[in-house]
């Protein structure tokens, strides 16, 4: 699970917009440029070029 101080600083590097955790399935969201970022070992993996479109 993911720091929540560490939720409220992270934004898109694509777009700067908001991030939405999902614990589930431990990923962080960008609902505005529809990117999904992985997070491995508590760790977010903040490449635009590693995202998956959704």
């Amino acid at each position: 699970m993911l720091d929540e101080e560490l939720l409220k600083i992270l934004a898109c590097p694509a777009c700067k917009g908001e991030l939405v955790y999902d614990p589930d399935k431990n990923t962080l969201e960008c609902r505005q440029c529809r990117l999904r970022y992985t997070v491995k070992d508590d760790v977010p993996i903040m490449l635009i070029e590693e995202a998956q479109k959704f």
